[in-house]
């Protein structure tokens, strides 16, 4: 299977390339002009091959990223099958709710359509609501396919309530790898940034 998809992808990739030089091509030659190729077709025609480019979407929960397949129609969501859900977040769909190890969380009954749908013999979850149900934390970037989900509320609870932070390693000016647990009983000043 996953050889059968390395070699669609590459079969799609090579169709991109090779058209996106025609386009250039004719572009550059004022070509595409005689020949009725206007620039609406060629990006309706990508538009349609991206739509149907085998897209995956990256995972990353608990700290490990992992590759899932892609969702459902478009949505602002993320759907994932019931195994990519096991995958990504060690989560099983059981009678009493979604459950991993000692937790348990029971879904709404009023609401289940929003958490599970079936389209043919596949079954999938909304991870982006479930998370939401839970109140955990997550970001998207869903130009890129990336999904990020912060600590379990409990896990997040127990750093509020010891006062203690979670312990972190970044880099100084230098490149020289620094740990928060390295200052622990001292002041630290942390000063952060993000380019968006």
């Amino acid at each position: 299977m996953n050889r059968l998809r390395v070699i669609s992808m590459f079969a799609l990739t090579v169709l991109f390339s090779a058209t996106t030089l025609l386009f250039v091509v004719r572009a550059a030659t004022n070509e595409f002009a005689m020949e009725g190729f206007s620039i609406k077709e060629y990006e309706d025609f990508h538009r349609v091959l991206r739509d149907t480019y085998p897209k995956t979407n990256v995972v990353v929960y608990d700290g490990i990223a992992t590759e899932v397949s892609a969702g459902l129609e478009a949505s602002s969501d993320l759907w994932v099958t019931m195994r990519d859900l096991t995958r990504a977040t060690r989560f099983v769909i059981k009678p009493q709710g979604v459950c991993r190890d000692l937790l348990c969380f029971p879904l709404p009954r009023n609401r289940k359509a929003e958490f599970i749908s079936r389209r043919g013999p596949t079954t999938w979850f909304n991870l982006s609501e479930f998370a939401r149900l839970i109140k955990q934390p997550f970001a998207s970037d869903q130009k890129t396919g990336l999904w990020y989900f912060g600590p379990l509320t409990e896990e997040s609870n127990g750093y509020i309530a010891s006062l203690t932070a979670p312990d972190f390693t970044l880099p100084d000016l230098n490149g020289r790898a620094h740990s928060l647990k390295e200052f622990r009983g001292k002041k630290v000043l942390l000063v952060t940034w993000a380019s968006w």
